[in-house]
């Protein structure tokens, strides 16, 4: 917290250029991507993702030919080309941009299962922010969750923001900050962190028999074999996945209690923090990230720096983009016309500003810092930075 935020983005990029791998001589890694699997935007199969396709073909790859130059320049170097089927495409830069937005579209779909809609979303706090899915991963979902961390450092490196919308907690466990109790479990299950201050605000018997009776109503507790009419709550809990588990061995039999309320609202407690950080989860995210970029640089950044880093601002800042834009050929800022262009851009939603962005470079965020800024020979940058104005082809103009 004592560094500010661009002298640690400089350093950063010293270090990913220092330890580049994949010289000029190397060609780069190819994929082909079929976009008929993708028709009408509805993906069949998660094999047919583009995800599911570049990580198959890529497994193959040594890491090292992923480690290549911060992008810079018109049409720079990246971690691999990208051909569509059936399709000739001039330059690398477009579609490779285009691969990482449709990878994060999949990503927070239905359509593949690395990626969980947190549950405080469904009453509309920190809608449409996602977790790691926290259940038992197979062998191959492992080797799904490392090339996810691969692709975090890919887009580092290629300085393209990915449209991520990941719950502060996933950086947080990403650059090895523990977890806070109760704000993270608020921020990732505000019902769950309400059911558990429930419990633990009880002050007597009385107060515990309502509230389990309320439960009783909501189906989440039964009744007591000792007292029929008497509900009680088992030490069982839902996970975020939906399914049962018990809280401690032989869980389904212990009723809670006056005197072990505390303690199921601390195993509720542990249940979420444990599905939060994702262990094995985590370990093969930050194993692919770790054969991109050195792990150790992690150490410097906070969770909401590193979220900056490799997802830029989820909006995009107007002045921030005049200021880093070309205007060509004898245009001038003070124009009418360009002028013009500006106040319609002020006038644009978000959502309709991103689509611009998405028209203007294939990609709808923007990098929060601007290489470009500093002048000199190395710092010539890939869109949107600077953004060109140019006066139309023909001779007639508009």
């Amino acid at each position: 917290g004592l560094i500010f935020y661009d002298t640690k983005v400089t350093v950063m990029n010293r270090v990913l250029n220092a330890t580049v791998q994949r010289t000029a001589d190397h060609a780069a890694p190819e994929i082909t991507l079929d976009p008929l699997e993708i028709v009408g935007g509805e993906i069949r199969s998660s094999e047919n993702s583009y995800f599911c396709q570049a990580a198959r073909q890529l497994s193959c790859v040594p890491s090292s030919q992923l480690c290549v130059k911060l992008a810079s320049g018109g049409d720079p170097t990246y971690a691999f080309n990208i051909r569509f089927t059936g399709e000739e495409v001039h330059g690398t830069s477009g579609s490779f941009r285009h691969f990482l937005w449709q990878v994060c579209k999949e990503l927070q779909s239905s359509s593949l299962s690395l990626l969980l809609l947190c549950p405080s979303s469904a009453v509309n706090k920190n809608k449409g922010k996602y977790i790691l899915t926290p259940s038992p991963i197979t062998y191959a979902e492992e080797q799904l969750f490392h090339f996810f961390g691969q692709l975090l450092g890919i887009a580092i490196r290629a300085d393209v923001p990915l449209p991520l919308d990941l719950l502060p907690s996933f950086w947080k466990t990403l650059v090895g900050e523990p977890l806070d109790p109760d704000v993270d479990l608020q921020e990732a299950d505000i019902l769950t962190y309400n059911y558990v201050k429930k419990f633990e605000n009880i002050n007597d018997e009385t107060e515990l028999e309502a509230l389990c009776a309320e439960i009783a109503s909501q189906h989440l507790a039964t009744e007591s074999p000792d007292c029929p009419n008497k509900p009680y709550c088992k030490f069982t809990y839902l996970t975020m996945t939906g399914e049962e588990v018990e809280l401690c061995p032989r869980g389904r039999h212990i009723p809670v209690g006056w005197e072990n309320k505390d303690v199921y609202a601390t195993a509720i407690r542990s249940l979420r923090m444990r599905e939060l950080q994702t262990p094995e989860c985590m370990t093969a995210v930050r194993a692919g990230l770790g054969s991109i970029i050195p792990l150790q640089l992690l150490t410097t950044l906070t969770p909401l720096e590193m979220e900056l880093r490799t997802c830029g601002l989820p909006y995009i800042n107007l002045e921030f983009l005049k200021a880093h834009t070309m205007y060509q050929v004898g245009l001038m800022e003070t124009d009418q016309h360009i002028e013009f262009f500006w106040s319609a851009l002020e006038m644009f939603t978000q959502e309709e500003l991103c689509k611009f962005i998405k028209f203007a470079c294939n990609q709808e965020r923007i990098p929060f810092t601007c290489p470009c800024k500093d002048g000199g020979p190395d710092t010539a940058h890939v869109p949107p930075y600077p953004m060109k104005i140019a006066p139309p082809d023909g001779a007639a103009g508009m």
